[in-house]
């Protein structure tokens, strides 16, 4: 490994920068983040911030976690395999998944597989709802993930350690060290997770087989304050992980992937009285080998080393007015079995504007363009506003125009890439009323997007082409409710979510494949001293599978829940000792058809933190 590699039913508050499960807050700590457009412009969004005890009491897999917490639809191959998201009925091309500030979509297939996300090695996890081109580039159309590492520069000195055991040989462990002073600042883990996964179906006519897999991860964050204006951050991540790919029928030749990805950036940040200025310097790479046989060596392989320069210009005119200039350049360089060696090159640029007009109005807007010689790239825009109409009911609006670029796959694939294709584009607007009373918090939002040139790969003759060829049209509604309530050293806290979506072919006039009309969560937790438990229902409506909406083919909607309970011990460093019933009802279900999910399974944990 080269040096350059390893530096490296009810309803869930989603709320406008609403925060599931939000630990009392006894005094404010300055918190350094690198995507800091996150937090200035995204007012007239919805923003969840999932903190840490949300995230550790999850799975820790990103599917799980944002699964029974948000209102997005996964479709997954058997548990713990190939893992797509569907936001706002947009497909997992269309959802941006952003690392500290950077797109890190696969520019081979243009997703994230989301079983690829170890949570656990960041400590802020957040989900911005509707478009965002104009600040994260291609395929922030449905919304966007953000992983986040953050920094404190307080004098600390802690570490934490969870193992964990479970059903059908399933195992963890993660390690995380936090060391800081006034001038330096770091924070390290390592996370690994391996299972047979041989679990039975729960209709009792076969077993999975050839489902075992293991990965590791490793997140790093240094950080230097030279002095009072200057600081520098280096961040650092590697995953490294290996399937085997689940059989649908015994006889199938068994296959197996393995996967590794490594990310870099170097941030210097100089904040003056009214600029901030911030420079970061990226290097990423993801490659992939594909075994269609594992009794034999041979495989197919991809790989893509991607170097990104961004330029960011904050001016603060005042504490109501703030303006964001941002340059970018990106290099992306692929290889592999079955794309041609290319290289491509984007450069863009954006510029925000924030504006509290009043302390009962405020407005947001933003364009973007970018230049390249692989296609041609629409001007995008976004605009939007926010109304305190009473103390207790907000009024947002926001409408933009997003895009999603052709992948390398798309453009390079040697049996059938298309060099003429176009970007795919949205357009989108959204209302969403918030209201806030004591300790109930409710959420209703209406969104429409319209979508052109839609990539997809059909047959010309003999061989498949990706050609842009679909208009769709998604509309829906979200309905989001929170509720926390202390009763002397009793506290309680109830959320869930609840999604209506209609994502329709233009010209056939049917619902999109693998895209619920109906999603809905809802999670019930107590805590009493040390004791905490905690209970997590989810359903999935009915789903299509073939593009003619053929009844034949439809996946059954599901109900599946979690329940949890955990005990610390100890007062100054403590042991926590948990255990997870998982599927408590042993429901029969699958999120992809033909791969059946398991049965009630169970999972025990000990976490230290000293």
């Amino acid at each position: 490994m080269t040096l350059k590699q390893f530096i490296l039913p009810l309803l869930l508050l989603l709320c406008h920068t609403l925060v599931a499960q939000q630990d009392s807050i006894v005094q404010l700590k300055e918190v350094i983040i690198s995507d800091t457009q996150l937090r200035d412009f995204s007012s007239t969004q919805s923003v969840q911030k999932l903190n840490d005890s949300v995230i550790n009491t999850n799975a820790s897999s990103l599917t799980s976690l944002l699964n029974f917490n948000t209102v997005i639809y996964f479709k997954e191959n058997g548990l713990g395999m190939v893992s797509s998201p569907s936001f706002r009925g947009t497909t997992a091309q269309q959802t941006a998944v952003i690392w500290n500030g950077i797109n890190i979509n696969s520019q081979l297939n243009g997703q994230t597989d989301f079983n690829t996300i170890n949570t656990r090695d960041f400590n802020s996890i957040s989900i911005r709802a509707g478009g965002g081109s104009v600040i994260y580039g291609s395929s922030a159309i449905g919304g966007s993930i953000h992983l986040n590492s953050e920094l404190q520069y307080n004098k600390q000195f802690t570490n934490t350690l969870r193992v964990n055991y479970g059903s059908f040989n399933t195992s963890g462990i993660h390690y995380n060290t936090i060391t800081s002073s006034n001038k330096f600042s770091t924070s390290v883990s390592y996370t690994r997770n391996s299972s047979d996964n041989d679990y039975d179906y729960v209709d009792d006519n076969g077993k999975n087989l050839n489902g075992q897999y293991y990965n590791n991860s490793f997140n790093a964050v240094a950080g230097y304050k030279i002095d009072s204006h200057n600081s520098l951050t280096l961040y650092s991540y590697m995953f490294d992980g290996e399937r085997h790919f689940s059989l649908i029928f015994p006889s199938e030749v068994r296959t197996k992937y393995h996967d590794s990805n490594t990310r870099n950036m170097l941030e210097w940040v100089n904040t003056g009285n009214k600029f901030t200025s911030k420079l970061k310097a990226a290097f990423l790479q993801e490659r992939y080998k594909y075994f269609a046989n594992i009794e034999y060596e041979g495989f197919t392989f991809g790989k893509v080393e991607s170097l990104i320069a961004k330029y960011d210009l904050l001016f603060k005119a005042n504490d109501k007015l703030k303006l964001n200039g941002v340059l970018d350049f990106a290099q992306n360089k692929g290889y592999g079995s079955d794309i041609l060696n290319k290289a491509r090159h984007i450069g863009a640029a954006s510029v925000l504007i924030s504006h509290d007009v009043t302390t009962h109005f405020m407005y947001e807007a933003g364009l973007r363009k970018e230049i390249t010689n692989n296609y041609q790239s629409p001007l995008l825009f976004s605009f939007g506003t926010k109304f305190k109409i009473a103390p207790f009911y907000i009024l947002k609006f926001n409408t933009s125009k997003n895009f999603r670029i052709p992948t390398f796959n798309d453009l390079y694939w040697q049996d059938g890439g298309n060099t003429t294709l176009k970007p795919e584009s949205s357009w989108q607007a959204e209302a969403g009323n918030d209201f806030t009373l004591n300790n109930f918090k409710l959420c209703l939002t209406g969104y429409y997007i319209k979508l052109k040139d839609m990539l997809r790969w059909v047959p010309v003759g003999s061989i498949w082409r990706p050609v842009n060829t679909d208009r769709v049209m998604t509309y829906g509604a979200e309905v989001l409710l929170g509720y926390k309530k202390n009763i002397g050293v009793h506290a309680i806290e109830v959320n869930g979510t609840y999604g209506y979506t209609t994502s329709e072919n233009e010209t056939t006039g049917k619902q999109l494949i693998y895209v619920p009309h109906h999603k809905s969560t809802a999670s019930l937790s107590y805590s009493y001293s040390k004791f905490s438990a905690y209970y997590q229902f989810l359903y999935n409506g009915e789903v299509y599978t073939r593009s003619d909406n053929n009844a034949r083919y439809n996946l059954e909607s599901y109900t599946t829940s979690n329940l949890g309970a955990e005990y610390i011990f100890g007062n100054k460093n403590t042991y926590k000792l948990g255990a997870q019933m998982l599927n408590v009802w042993n429901a029969d279900y699958v999120s992809v058809s033909s791969r059946p999910m398991p049965g009630r399974n169970f999972n025990i944990y000990l976490t230290l933190n000293f």
